[in-house]
This record gives C-alpha cells, sequence and structure tokens, in this order.
C-alpha cells in the first residue's frame, strides 16, 4: 500500500462523523441562532459559508497548520493552546474548545497516535488548555497525515459538525445538510488552497456566533453545551 492510499484512508476515518472526536455535544452557537430565530433553512448554506470563510479559514485552519508543524514541540504547542485561550471571546465556545480537544486527544491516546498521550498528560495537569484546533493538528501530525490532507480533514469536519447540529435541531434536514456542505466545496478548496497565515495574523470575526454562544447558558431548553 502506498503512503498516499494509506493517509487517504486515515483522513477518511477521522473525517467520519462517527469518529469519537468529541464535537457531537457541541453546536458552536448554532443552537441559540435557532432559538432566537435569526438561522433558519433558508439560510443554512449562507450561514456555513461564513463560518467557513470567517472563523474557520483565519481562525481555526492557522492554528491547525502551526500545531501540525510544531507537533513535536511541547513548548511550541503550548503557546499556540495560550493564543488560542486568548483569542476565544465567548466562555462557552473557550470551554467547549477545552473539552472537544481533550476528548479527541483521549481518542487518539487509547489509538496509540504518536504525541497523543504525552500532550494529553500536560493538559490532564493543568499546564496547558488542550485546545481542540492546536490538539487536531497534533494528533494528525503524529497519525502520520500529510499538511493538506489534515486541512481537509478539518475544514470537512467542522462544515460537518455544525450540519449534523443543524439537523438534530430540525433546522435543516440532512439532505440539506449534505447539499449545502457539496455547494461550498469549492469555496473550501479554494480556503485551503491560500497560504497559511503568520500566527501573529490568527483571529476571526463572526460576532453572531459568538454572542450566540454568549447568549446560550440562559436558553431555557438546551440540547448542546454551546
Amino acid at each position: 500500500m502506498s503512503a498516499n492510499t494509506l493517509a487517504l484512508l486515515r483522513g477518511l476515518q477521522f473525517a467520519d462523523g462517527q469518529f469519537p472526536s468529541g464535537g457531537f455535544a457541541f453546536s458552536w452557537g448554532v443552537e441559540s441562532l435557532a432559538a432566537d430565530g435569526l438561522l433558519t433553512r433558508s439560510d443554512w448554506e449562507a450561514f456555513l459559508a461564513g463560518q467557513m470563510e470567517h472563523r474557520w479559514a483565519p481562525h481555526d485552519r492557522p492554528l491547525v497548520a502551526h500545531a501540525f508543524q510544531s507537533w513535536r514541540d511541547h513548548a511550541a504547542l503550548m503557546e499556540l493552546d495560550e493564543l488560542t485561550e486568548a483569542l476565544a471571546i465567548a466562555a462557552a465556545a473557550r470551554e467547549g474548545s477545552r473539552r472537544a480537544g481533550t476528548a479527541l486527544l483521549g481518542t487518539h491516546a487509547r489509538l496509540g497516535t504518536p504525541g497523543a498521550a504525552q500532550y494529553r498528560a500536560l493538559v490532564m495537569a493543568g499546564k496547558t488548555p488542550g485546545h481542540l484546533p492546536v490538539v487536531t493538528g497534533l494528533v494528525l501530525a503524529g497519525a502520520g497525515l500529510d499538511l493538506t490532507t489534515a486541512l481537509a480533514v478539518c475544514a470537512h469536519s467542522t462544515a460537518q459538525s455544525l450540519g449534523s447540529a443543524a439537523v438534530r435541531l430540525g433546522i435543516i434536514g440532512a439532505l440539506d445538510a449534505q447539499a449545502a456542505l457539496q455547494k461550498i466545496q469549492p469555496q473550501l478548496a479554494d480556503l485551503l488552497a491560500a497560504p497559511i497565515p503568520p500566527v501573529d495574523d490568527i483571529g476571526s470575526f463572526t460576532p453572531l456566533t459568538d454572542i450566540a454562544m454568549m447568549r446560550h447558558p440562559f436558553q431555557e431548553q438546551q440540547l448542546f453545551s454551546n
């Protein structure tokens, strides 16, 4: 089996919605937006495209890429972790990223992914937050993926996770989720092809979802953690 084929198979495994990545409990603002009547079926495709362009591409993507490139360097990973902590405006987003990252680390530690158990020990000792983008870069590098495949896995997983939350909340149907994902794939390909920004340029601008996550703890009914 060629290295490229193996990397593809592993990428498909990690991008699968059934992979226990820890993201199932989080809607990343979708639940509160829907509860407030600000997100409907007709909005979904544009909303998804906006989240990927204005949050994933300038924030998660470079964090994953820099963590991927530094996956053997705990000091560099911990600096990226602290940066992610500082960039998380909403407490619900910050806590969700930590919890999802810790869950993903636990899964990969059990799978024996190189680097996962060692970094998980640092997180469990309270020495670093273990944020999801940083952990994603670490474990996908440790699993032997190349950077292009790792970022594609991350993009697909993020978009799929948002779609899954919308389906569970009854905003859209399963076919709607797949149709929207398919329509934004050319946009995702362009985002993936762009140069990786330096660490100092990492940031995002999605105020509506940030506010929604801030409001989430005050929602009367909650299916998700944020």
